[in-house]
């Protein structure tokens, strides 16, 4: 069975970038906006735990989510052709 590139490279992408915005709005409900670094901004350069920045993050979100699922599946394809 093949993967399907570009359908699993949307859907990682859609999955990542809402999982960072939706994770930095929870953060900004319970403890505020804050410009103190992170992990994930010394990774994604632009993002912060304020409204713009879970933009930036979602942007950052689709596109790293997008090249790991192409990537993913490509490699899993690559594998099991020569199986």
């Amino acid at each position: 069975m093949k993967l399907d590139v570009k359908a699993l490279a949307i859907t990682c992408a859609l999955l990542w970038g809402c999982a960072l915005l939706f994770g930095t709005w929870w953060i900004i409900l319970l403890d505020g906006p804050s410009s103190d670094p992170t992990f994930v901004s010394k990774v994604y350069r632009g993002y912060s735990v304020t409204p713009a920045g879970s933009l930036i993050g979602f942007a950052w979100g689709l596109l790293d989510g997008a090249f790991g699922g192409a990537l993913l599946a490509w490699i899993y394809n690559r594998i099991t052709a020569t199986a």
